[in-house]
């Protein structure tokens, strides 16, 4: 879509939310911010906002970062560098004490009113801020100039969702014309629900997905409010033209570990909700230069494989598998997520003697399971949340929402039973 005569990318700064603890993505979270967590097997979530921005022709772009934020740091330098000649950018705002305050941010609104100083010092007239762990593609032009059209001062984007799962989000009530009348915040109870339009299955949910005029952005945030969806977006719609963006294409909020390993799975479908493969719009992210993966006598079904993997004489069904996963024979592997590795092993790496090399070993079976990076599997392991609690800690385990998650660089010595 062109850019109108009366808005230009050079208007727009985007402003990409580097999240909080994710607290509910546990333990994905334990060493990593939630928006570096890795997704269908190469990926990570920022990528997703960032390369929207970049398909959108807006290449202004401000991370805010603040929990955990050393592996995201250190994706974002290795994976977004633009033309020199050009006048885009990803830069990270890490949250920093100052003379007038020392405490961190204590919520999205007050992560962007820290880093105005920084924001500002660009020329622009509407500021368009993302969540930065979201799975969706969206073409920023179309909110952008519907701002511009309908001479809004707030956009807010909206989903329809249905009324079972409307308590988990900012429930929008709209006139005809498109202007937002009423927000109401994590709605259960039916009576209130009742009185929203499009009840019960289309309520329009906010994505956390806003376009500010600047000036509006600046006076709004004037205050100490610390959030948009709790404080900033209903105080304005009582005196300010706050109008609502209807996107109708696939979107997920990955906040906890169910959505997360059914949106990577749904990826594994012959026709998933998600497209990475529309060439029209591709998804960026750190280019590592794999090698291909190799496949020795083995049977695949359904499932995705990343770069640089080496399979030898496994079964994997309804499975993604991550970047440099090694996986010995006889191995079985249904229903789960391999992260794969950092690095390729070698013995001087192993972290205490005996320990299995990094991968999956010889004749272990891993059902409903999320295996995080640079774990290291023995042989004859059995790993399933069969008979089990849907919430347990155990050791070098966890298991939420009914799936067994191996943390980041465990170590399952063989014979082990999960």
């Amino acid at each position: 879509m062109p850019w109108t005569s009366t808005l230009r990318p050079l208007d727009i700064v985007s402003v990409i939310m580097g999240g909080g603890a994710g607290t509910r993505l546990f333990p994905l979270t334990k060493d990593r911010a939630k928006p570096a967590v890795p997704l269908a097997g190469k990926y990570r979530l920022v990528d997703i906002p960032i390369s929207n921005c970049i398909n959108s022709d807006l290449r202004r772009i401000f991370l805010l970062t603040q929990f955990n934020s050393g592996s995201l740091h250190r994706h974002i330098v290795e994976s977004f560098r633009f033309d020199t000649f050009s006048p885009g950018f990803v830069e990270l705002l890490a949250a920093e004490q100052r003379i007038d305050r020392t405490d961190w941010y204590q919520g999205t609104a007050d992560a962007v009113r820290q880093n105005l100083v920084h924001i500002n010092s660009y020329p622009h007239s509407l500021v368009l801020i993302l969540s930065g762990d979201q799975l969706y593609r969206m073409n920023y032009h179309t909110i952008l100039e519907q701002h511009a059209a309908t001479g809004a001062e707030v956009t807010v984007a909206t989903t329809p969702v249905r009324s079972d799962v409307a308590g988990g989000f900012g429930i929008m009530e709209v006139a005809a014309d498109g202007r937002i009348t009423r927000f109401v915040e994590k709605p259960t109870d039916p009576a209130v629900q009742a009185t929203l339009p499009g009840y019960p299955d289309r309520l329009p949910a906010s994505m956390g997905i806003y376009v500010f005029d600047r000036d509006v952005l600046d006076q709004a945030l004037a205050g100490t409010e610390v959030d948009f969806g709790k404080h900033i977006i209903p105080k304005l719609i009582e005196s300010r033209r706050v109008y609502a963006f209807q996107h109708e294409g696939y979107w997920e909020d990955i906040g906890t570990i169910r959505a997360f390993y059914d949106a990577n799975l749904d990826l594994c479908e012959p026709l998933p909700q998600f497209n990475f493969y529309d060439a029209s719009a591709p998804i960026f992210t750190h280019a590592r230069y794999l090698p291909a993966t190799k496949i020795i006598k083995s049977q695949i079904e359904r499932s995705i494989l990343a770069d640089g993997c080496i399979i030898n004489d496994a079964h994997i069904d309804r499975s993604v598998v991550g970047v440099r996963s090694r996986i010995q024979a006889g191995a079985t592997i249904r229903d789960s997520l391999i992260m794969g590795a950092d690095f390729y092993d070698s013995p001087d790496r192993l972290p205490l003697p005996g320990a299995p090399v990094m991968g999956i070993g010889h004749g272990t079976h891993i059902e409903r399971t999320i295996v995080d990076k640079n774990a290291r599997i023995g042989d004859g392991v059995r790993i399933s949340p069969e008979g089990r609690p849907d919430f347990l800690d155990g050791p070098n385990f966890y298991i939420r929402d009914g799936i067994v998650i191996i943390p980041k660089n465990a170590v399952i010595m063989s014979s082990t039973g999960i």
